[in-house]
This record gives structure tokens, sequence and C-alpha cells, in this order.
């Protein structure tokens, strides 16, 4: 997916994401996918994160302090909202979005900010918050009991993102644990219909690549339940065959978002 179209992801994923909202919602109903939040926390956070993209976008660089990362300090008390309330943060998440996706475009996809990737540019920060995005509307939907769905196209370029950052050779270097994971014959394949991934692990480094080559272990779903199923956000939907205990050694050891 190019630069364009993940800033109109921001806005069009923030958008669905109010729409949630919209529909009744209690703002304090629990989230299970983020243990400890709830839905109005949740919403927080990434419009918290949207607003600090905008600063990565202008800047090149996160600011200092984050107060959303750790939103539990938001809608901490009595779970019912207002109806006004509850439009107020709709109002908020869509008007962050919108801002970072025309900050976004204003500064361009090429310019340079802080990030342990390979030339880590805007490029980046626009794919990552489309995906954010992407992810936490998914928890706010199975929070509220909502359908979630996505385009294959949009599932895909999450699961290319997901594969690539587990990938991301810095890891071994914050958490020298994940070297365990290496060995003969660990191969893991997530397969959709569309398209399947390979994840390897017989080498010195965690490689991946989209194939459909047998593997020690598959993961087979439609691809948005292969998406979520990485996130460990819901697995009723995917079946396993194979080496099981390699797909749990893995999921505990690699993990994101």
């Amino acid at each position: 997916m190019e630069f364009e179209r993940h800033c109109a992801l921001i806005v069009e994923q923030a958008q669905l994401l109010a729409g949630h909202l919209t529909t009744g919602a209690d703002l304090g109903t629990p989230v299970p996918s983020c243990p400890g939040w709830n839905v109005g926390q949740l919403v927080r956070h990434v419009g918290g994160a949207h607003r600090e993209a905008i600063v990565v976008a202008r800047t090149g660089e996160a600011p200092p302090e984050d107060e959303f990362r750790d939103p539990t300090h938001w809608y901490a008390g009595p779970a019912d909202r207002t109806d006004t309330e509850v439009h107020e943060l709709a109002g908020w998440i869509v008007t962050g979005a919108r801002d970072l996706a025309e900050t976004l475009r204003t500064a361009g996809p090429d310019v340079p900010i802080a990030m342990p990737v390979d030339e880590p540019t805007t490029r980046f920060t626009a794919r990552r918050m489309a995906h954010e995005t992407v992810m936490h509307r998914a928890d706010a939907a199975l929070a509220l009991g909502v359908a979630y769905e996505l385009e294959p196209e949009v599932a895909a370029d999450g699961i290319d993102e997901w594969m690539e950052l587990g990938a991301l050779p810095f890891h071994f270097e914050v958490h020298p644990w994940m070297r365990e994971l290496l060995g003969p014959g660990r191969t893991l394949k997530y397969a959709a219909p569309e398209q399947s991934w390979v994840v390897d692990l017989t080498g010195e480094v965690i490689r991946w690549r989209r194939s459909d080559e047998p593997a020690a272990v598959t993961v087979r779903g439609p691809i948005t339940d292969l998406l979520l199923h990485l996130y460990k956000r819901r697995d009723d939907q995917v079946e396993v065959n194979g080496d099981k205990d390699l797909l749990e050694f893995y999921r505990e050891r690699v993990s994101f978002g």
C-alpha cells in the first residue's frame, strides 16, 4: 500500500471507530483484548497516538511525555457516560485522525524520523498509525459486540507490517531470550485464500517471506482473522495444523501491539 492510502486509512478507520461509539456504546465497557482498559480509555489511547504522531511528522521525534500510552487515568470512574460525552469523544478521535493525515500529506513520505528501523521516514509513521487504528478499532468492535470487517488489501498489508516489525534485528538486543526461538525445522505458515506467509526461524535471525511452502505448523483462515490471530485478538476463526507447541512458543516470544 502507498503512503497516500495509509493517510486515508487513518481517517477511514477513525470514522468507523467513532461510528462504533455513537450506536449506544457504553464507554465504560471493558476491552478484553486490552486488559485493564475500557472503551473510553481505548479511544483516548488511539487519539493520543494520532496527536503524538503529528509531532513526529513535524519534528522527526516523539514528544518526551506520553500521557496516552497508559490511558487508565481517563474514564476511570462510573461506567455510565452521557450521550454528549460519547459524541464529543467520537468527534475528537476523527478530528485527530484528520489532522494527522493532513500533517503527513504536508510533510510528505520522506521526512526522516527517529525509529529503530532501516531508513525510517514519515512513510513508516503513516503505515504504523493506519494499522494502530485498524487494530484498536477491532478491540472496540469486539468489546462492544459489533461486526468487524476489513478490506483484504488492508489486512494483507497489516500482516506484512507485523512480519517486518517482528523480524527486526534489534529485538535480539533488547530481548536476548527471543533467540531461543531459533532452531532447525522451525517454520510457521499463515495461510489465507488470498496469500500465505512463512516465518522462518531456522537461521541466525527471524526471516519471513510470502510463500505457500510446507511448514512445521500452519495457521489457516480468512485473512482478517489471521491478522487478528497474530495480534492475539481472536483465535476462534482460524485452524491450526502441525506443531502447536511451536506456534504457542512463537506467540509467547513475539508480541506487538
